[in-house]
This record gives C-alpha cells, sequence and structure tokens, in this order.
C-alpha cells in the first residue's frame, strides 16, 4: 500500500491512462496459479459487475509489459489480476484496455438493453430481468416469463431490436443523478439490486435503464443483432442467447457454407428447400416399403 493515492475509475471517457501502482497483493489461486492483484491511482479498466466481464489488457512501462487478465471490484477497490509483477513497481506505466474486446462487449451490452425493451414491449411488462451476463462472444440474458418465446415473437424482438440499431440512436449518458429523477423519468431498475442516493442512467431513444457499463456511442455500431437461442432455466425464468457485431457476420458467413454443402450434396437444385423435402418424403417411402 502506497499511501496518499486516491483511487479512481476513468474507464467511461478512456480506455487508456498514465497510472501509478497504489497496491498490490499476491493471490494463490487454485485455478491459475499465483496471481498479483493490483491497484492503480486511475483505472480505464473496467471491474467485472452488473453482468458484464472484466476488461482485459496491458500496463507498460519503459521495461515491462504486464498482461492483465481479469478486473474485478472488491471493497470499492478495482483490483488488476496479473500472473507477475513489474520489475519496478514504482514506475510510471501507461494502462492500456484491450478495445478490440471492449468493443464487443459494449455492443452486446447496448443491445442487452435494447433487447429488454423490446421483451417488455411484445411480451409485456411483466417481463423482469433477472440475470445476464455480456461478454466479447455473445449476450445471455435470464427473464421472468411463464411460456416459451414463439418463433414470431423472436423474429418480432429481432425486428424491434435491429430497427433501433438501424435508427443510429445516439448513447444519452446521465453519469449521476439523483435515484428519484431517473425513477421519474423511467429508468428500469433491476429488482433486488442496491443503489446509491446517485445513479447512472444510460438511454437510447425509449431504453432507459440504471446500468455501470460501458456502452457504444451509437446503435449503429452494433451492426446487427440475432438471437441463437431460447429456453427454461427454471420455473417461470426463461433465457435468451444472442449475438452482435462481428459474431453476426461470421454466424451468417457460416450459414451461406451450409448451405452451399447441402446444395452441393443435392447436386445443386434450383430450389434447395423442395429438394430436402422430396429427400425426406423418399425416405419415409422407403422406410415403409422395408417394414412392409
Amino acid at each position: 500500500l502506497i499511501p496518499g493515492n486516491v483511487e479512481t475509475f476513468v474507464g467511461y471517457d478512456q480506455t487508456e491512462n498514465d497510472v501509478k501502482i497504489t497496491r498490490i497483493r499476491k493471490v494463490d489461486s487454485k485455478k491459475d496459479g499465483i496471481l498479483y492483484q493490483i491497484v492503480l491511482d486511475a483505472t480505464p479498466f473496467y471491474p467485472e459487475g452488473g453482468g458484464q466481464v472484466g476488461d482485459k489488457g496491458t500496463l507498460v512501462s519503459a521495461n515491462d509489459t504486464i498482461d492483465i487478465i481479469d478486473t474485478k471490484k472488491e471493497n470499492n477497490l478495482i483490483l488488476h489480476f496479473a500472473k507477475q509483477l513489474p520489475e519496478n513497481i514504482e514506475a510510471s506505466f501507461v494502462a492500456k484496455v484491450n478495445t478490440d474486446l471492449l468493443s464487443s462487449t459494449s455492443k452486446n451490452h447496448s443491445a442487452t438493453h435494447l433487447m429488454h425493451l423490446a421483451l417488455r414491449t411484445i411480451l409485456g411488462t411483466h417481463v423482469e430481468q433477472k440475470g445476464s451476463l455480456v461478454n466479447p462472444n455473445y449476450l445471455r440474458f435470464d427473464f421472468s416469463h411463464f411460456s416459451k418465446v414463439t418463433d414470431e415473437e423472436i423474429r418480432k424482438v429481432e425486428h424491434f431490436v435491429n430497427t433501433r440499431i438501424s435508427a443510429q440512436l445516439q448513447l444519452v449518458e446521465h453519469r449521476s443523478i439523483p435515484i428519484q429523477q431517473a425513477m421519474a423519468a423511467g429508468a428500469m431498475a433491476l429488482f433486488g439490486e442496491k443503489y446509491g442516493d446517485n445513479v447512472r442512467m444510460i438511454e437510447f431513444g425509449d431504453s432507459k435503464e440504471l446500468c455501470g457499463g460501458i456502452h457504444v456511442k451509437n446503435t449503429g455500431e452494433i451492426w446487427h443483432f440475432k438471437i441463437l437461442s431460447e429456453g427454461a432455466v427454471a420455473a417461470g425464468i426463461r433465457r435468451i442467447e444472442a449475438i452482435t457485431g462481428d459474431a453476426v457476420k461470421n454466424y451468417f458467413t457460416q450459414q451461406e457454407t451450409d448451405l452451399d454443402a447441402i446444395k452441393e450434396n443435392l447436386k445443386n437444385p434450383q430450389d434447395t428447400l423442395k429438394a430436402v423435402v422430396a429427400l425426406q418424403d423418399d425416405n419415409a417411402k422407403l422406410k415403409k416399403q422395408i417394414e412392409q
């Protein structure tokens, strides 16, 4: 512990910052072995919270580059996890967030807000968030609902979200406002969450939520939203997994590759669906003949 330093978070405004190390703790984790928890005076690294995973990145000095493999919060301190310490802990460092990972995560986080509004609009206001995970690869959202979400409802949710992505809605961030003001403005608060007197409210058009996470500046950055799965996780609780951005591009590319392979195996028919149905019909007839 280096006394006299005030530790702050600057990640809403920057992904890179000049920093000094203020505290260090050595821990023995069962999963990763010996790890070091490093605290910085003014970090741009977002700590895991509100469903969003912690940032990864590097701490760079004149002589050293240390990989930050995770960021978490404990007792109001932001802890940066590393497998090694820099040679000189009193040196000046540049803290650099991995912006590729953060960009993908922020797209998924902003899409989660839009989807939450879509579900409440399409399925009903009984829908409440019961859990979420936002990472660079996909988003996962648990919510209260009494029946399976139909294919038509899923299409409506996708359309609702993608319409708002196409509308290129600007992020309106209220960094620190009284909670009563946020609630009066119609902000969604999560049941069971503890909020302080002052809160941060994130707005994208008619989507308003209390949230501490990192978001896109404009919904157009999300590019596209696609639901991959919907299912039950408990009585009255459903789960949706979805993707955005580059993950959707990769998904569409894979779908195209699969369709091309099917066409090739069916000797490139003019109507692929008809050819598959005909194949299934033939199969059913042959099975019947074998049984007879």
